[in-house]
């Protein structure tokens, strides 16, 4: 089944009561049985949800995988995966990636004597350096957010299984209408499925992707003794947007393109970070293991003035000032004080998140009023 097919039918079944086409939403917490431990399939909704079970089989279908988690956030998801190891375990993550991530990482499982290793993974040597017998988990994200880096999914992938560790991706920004890590040998695949599998700002969630059984079996294990599932309304909202995946991402790809190359014509502008330039670092890596190049464009202004980039997020007006990224609308964010505030600054600034860089979701309106936002807006410095 190909993938534009799968999105819509992939792991779904109408339902069997009434044939209803869409899962119902099973707003329910608790199920009747027949018998103590005889029921039909469900007893308690932390533990399994008609909605959500619909959603966690088309999850697994869409990224190639064999089984799927629905969780409450994509933090839950990542911590769920984390509770996989054991104190002195130690993870290998990329330098520049979401701070939410980098605070769960440092700030919480660090005091539970889990030690943490970021380092650049554009180049994977990098990586190589800092594996040790204690090394459990290497964790990508790519393209990185918000500098857009490339990081070689085989590349890593081989390294973790020569020094048998586990290989954990964040495919929140490529999506798998772009990317299916699980294809280039990856133990998991991590979504925040708020971001574009929802796709319409209407819905917190997370997502883990596997094809192996006794790792999923773990994995559902943690999902239920923890709790932090989603409910039935927010599985159906998250079906609901991953039905029109193909068709947004092709336009947020478009539209990320243009956007991408009229900021690196503008006379104002500086850096701009887009995987699609053909100098961008890895950009050939970008091109084999991603089907476009997405819709999110990082950039600075010449002078790298915070200032300036201040006017620039306070004046636009069809891009939309605030946190989140992958939503039918165009939304501007400030990562240095908003996604990326709780990442140290000093350490922020050697990724290159500096106070005046712009980070740009770039949606699917009409490709001519986001030019014309961006240039109203540059206008002003």
């Amino acid at each position: 089944m190909e993938f534009n097919t799968k999105v819509i039918h992939g792991g779904q079944k109408p339902d069997p009561s009434t044939g209803a086409v869409m899962p119902p939403i099973y707003q329910t917490s608790t199920y009747v049985q027949s018998s103590p431990g005889v029921h039909k399939g469900f007893e308690y909704s932390r533990t399994g949800n008609p909605t959500r079970t619909a959603l966690e089989n088309s999850l697994a279908s869409i990224e190639n995988g064999n089984f799927g988690l629905a969780f409450g956030s994509g933090l839950a998801a990542i911590d769920a995966v984390m509770k996989l190891l054991a104190p002195g375990d130690e993870v290998i993550s990329t330098n520049d990636l979401y701070g939410g991530t980098f605070r769960l990482f440092s700030s919480v499982f660090k005091k539970f004597g889990i030690k943490f290793h970021f380092v650049g993974m554009e180049n994977v040597d990098n990586i190589e350096e800092c594996i040790n017998e204690k090394t459990k988990i290497i964790w990508v994200e790519t393209p990185t957010n918000p500098m857009l880096n490339i990081i070689d999914i085989k590349k890593v992938q081989a390294l973790s299984e020569k020094y048998n560790t586990m290989l954990v991706v964040d495919n929140t920004f490529a999506t798998p209408y772009l990317q299916k890590p699980l294809d280039y040998g990856a133990d998991i695949v991590m979504h925040s499925a708020t971001k574009y599998l929802g796709g319409h700002s209407d819905v917190v969630m997370g997502a883990l992707v596997v094809k192996d059984k006794e790792l999923a079996d773990k994995l559902y294990f943690i999902q239920n003794a923890s709790g932090a599932v989603c409910g039935p309304m927010d599985s159906f909202l998250v079906l609901r947007g991953i039905k029109t995946l193909h068709v947004r991402m092709q336009r947020h790809c478009e539209n990320g393109a243009a956007v991408a190359h009229y900021l690196r014509s503008h006379p104002k502008v500086g850096k701009v970070y887009w995987p699609g330039f053909e100098d961008h670092p890895n950009h050939h890596i970008a091109k084999s293991q991603m089907l476009d190049f997405g819709g999110m464009v990082s950039f600075s202004l010449k002078g790298d003035k915070y200032q300036d980039a201040i006017k620039i997020l306070e004046n636009l007006k069809v891009f939309t000032l605030a946190e989140s990224l992958g939503g039918v609308e165009s939304l501007s964010g400030h990562p240095s004080s908003m996604t990326h505030a709780s990442i140290p600054k000093e350490a922020r600034e050697k990724t290159g998140v500096i106070d005046s860089l712009i980070r740009l979701s770039v949606g699917i309106e009409a490709e001519a009023d986001l030019l014309r936002d961006l240039e109203n807006a540059l206008e002003l410095v």
